[in-house]
């Protein structure tokens, strides 16, 4: 099975307020020992995954340049990166190429690289297409420079765009929100990534909104019950627009999802370079179990060179990870295939459980398929909860 691989850029020209990832303003100073870092933690991929108790197959056929912002780094370290995974792996000619980018990062320079570089397909961290809203979370664009991007990227070739969305942001509202979602669908990209906005301690907005205070705009953030109102418009808007909703938060014209996330959600194997960069390789005795193995999340121990973290998915993890993981893709969970791979009592086992979900709303059962109703969605995390509480194996 062809591998994902994903690479962490955690550098950023400002650091959003709404933030709670593993990036940050470094000094450029520090960006070739990163890059030094991460290409020596590609040439040793394989003997990695041994240590991990695992080996793989190097064909590739998804590549993905997270962020941060991976477009700040200076054009040869953009470059030595790809050379470097093509001198390690065996990249399919058919392979996605995708690098995410802060609107007003792609220079023309910058787009010839890509092109070199092999890249098909960029996503845009846009967030708003309302000037006052992307600048109240720290966002350095403005919708123009984001419609010039659109062009500018389709003029070079790149035409499988994504461009990400976050209800909830201070100052939205029904009427900013239905801009946002006209101005997406009138640009034509064929992928949009929608996201309600994360209440939590790892970003400076999210502790301002937990404390009660205002900086950062956080009295003017949407409530919670707004926010998820906010999302299922752009559920409703988009689906209409001819971009069905294929997960929780992304929507994609047909042949248009991202193969590389849908890695994820169907547990096929990948490798993570970089800081908190994540890898899975499922088991070389051909079972569904799988290990996990993570880098550090802080920037100086990665460099530093400290080991990954792994941890085995056994029988009964890899249940629920088929379970929490392919109930976000709205084609749902097959129980049929389930029982196949993990045995009949199984999903008996789960029966009970997915009997009382159904009954109140959170899931619909179709034959032997179960999937999240919108409802479901919303609250997903307390569903994912349930499978992971029940006693099954």
């Amino acid at each position: 099975m062809a591998l994902g691989l994903y690479t962490s850029i955690p550098f950023c020209r400002t650091k959003c307020s709404y933030c709670n990832f593993a990036s940050d303003v470094f000094s450029k100073a520090v960006f070739q020992r990163y890059v030094d870092r991460v290409c020596d933690q590609i040439e040793q991929a394989a003997s990695t995954a041994e240590q991990m108790g695992e080996r793989f197959d190097p064909t590739v056929d998804s590549i993905y340049l997270g962020g941060g912002t991976p477009t700040v780094l200076d054009i040869a370290q953009l470059e030595r990166l790809f050379v470097t995974i093509s001198q390690n792996f065996t990249v399919v000619r058919e392979a996605e190429i995708t690098v995410e980018c802060a609107p007003g990062t792609l220079t023309q320079p910058v787009l010839e690289a890509l092109q070199r570089c092999g890249v098909n397909r960029v996503s845009l961290g846009v967030q708003s297409f309302v000037d006052q809203e992307a600048t109240s979370v720290g966002r350095l664009h403005n919708r123009v420079t984001v419609l010039d991007d659109i062009v500018n990227l389709r003029a070079a070739g790149v035409t499988n765009i994504n461009i990400d969305l976050i209800s909830g942001l201070p100052h939205q509202t029904v009427d900013s929100w239905n801009f946002s979602l006209q101005e997406v669908i009138a640009s034509g990209v064929p992928h949009v990534s929608v996201y309600m906005l994360e209440v939590d301690e790892d970003s400076r907005l999210g502790r301002e909104l937990m404390a009660g205070g205002a900086r950062y705009h956080a009295h003017f953030v949407p409530d919670e019950d707004a926010t998820a109102d906010f999302y299922l418009m752009a559920c409703d808007r988009l689906n209409a627009a001819g971009l069905e909703q294929c997960e929780i938060s992304n929507f994609a014209c047909p042949q248009c999802e991202s193969r590389h996330n849908l890695k994820y959600w169907t547990r096929q194997p990948y490798l993570g370079f970089g800081v908190d960069a994540h890898s899975m390789l499922i088991s070389s005795g051909g079972t569904n179990q799988a290990v996990r193995f993570s880098t550090p999340d802080s920037l100086e121990s990665y460099i530093a060179g400290e080991p990954a973290q792994r941890s085995f998915v056994d029988h009964k993890a890899a249940l629920e990870e088929t379970f929490f993981l392919g109930l976000r893709l709205n084609r749902g969970v097959d129980l049929s295939q389930v029982a196949a791979e993990f045995g009949s009592a199984a999903v008996e086992g789960l029966a009970a459980t997915i009997t009382e979900l159904v009954h109140v709303g959170l899931l619909e059962q179709q034959n032997q398929v179960i999937r999240l109703t919108p409802r479901g969605r919303l609250l997903s995390n307390e569903v994912f909860g349930r499978f992971l509480t029940a006693d099954v194996l």
